[in-house]
């Protein structure tokens, strides 16, 4: 299979406005559009798709995250951070336009996201992000782009995957989690793509 987005290259940086967060004072909400994303090649076999969207450079603790007067540690052990969480596309549907499944932000997270005809989407890791917050506490579904802390001197990877699967639905509702989803998945995938996309807040972020 091919992955491909129109919105940014392979390896290069995703534009900010498919970001949740932008550098600001120290930061500000930024556009929180989903970005393009088409896929081709696809087994012929396949019945429907997963799409997801993972940070795997996350900080395994959060001592020092935006922090001022510190900075969260490069050699600091990462962990991952769903950001889109997307299962039973149909097999006829190939690609995601920019922004369709996401325009903005909403406070205590989208309710309804915007998706494919018979798609169901989990809900990213803003939900514990924003736990305890009075302002933004709620259950996030659907898209929510990058927001890496704004003092981390490490790169963040942004992981695109679509899979193609060997049903025509998994057994999921709105609001699945990502351990969920990989557990339904579990022997069902006929093949995968990715591809990577880049963001920093952090001027001087560097790449491991």
């Amino acid at each position: 299979m091919q992955l491909r987005s129109d919105s940014f290259q392979n390896g290069q940086a995703i534009p900010v406005e498919f970001a949740f967060g932008k550098p600001g004072d120290p930061v500000a909400l930024s556009d929180n559009r989903n970005p393009h994303l088409a896929w081709s090649d696809a087994p012929r076999n396949a019945r429907s798709f997963v799409v997801t969207c993972i940070d795997t450079d996350v900080p395994s603790r959060g001592d020092d995250v935006n922090q001022a007067g510190r900075l969260v540690p490069f050699e600091l052990p990462r962990v991952e951070f769903a950001h889109w969480l997307v299962a039973n596309i149909p097999a006829e549907c190939t690609e995601l336009a920019a922004g369709a499944c996401s325009e903005g932000i909403v406070a205590r997270g989208k309710r309804v996201p915007s998706g494919p005809a018979g798609s169901v989407q989990g809900i990213n890791d803003y939900t514990g992000w924003f736990k305890g917050d009075p302002q933004m506490e709620g259950e996030y579904l659907g898209y929510d782009g990058p927001c890496p802390p704004w003092n981390d001197t490490l790169l963040h990877h942004y992981n695109f995957h679509v899979y193609a699967l060997d049903m025509d639905t998994l057994k999921l509702a709105d609001g699945f989690t990502l351990a969920e989803l990989r557990k339904a998945m579990e022997g069902h995938v006929l093949d995968e793509a990715q591809i990577v996309g880049t963001y920093a807040i952090y001027a001087d972020a560097k790449v491991r």
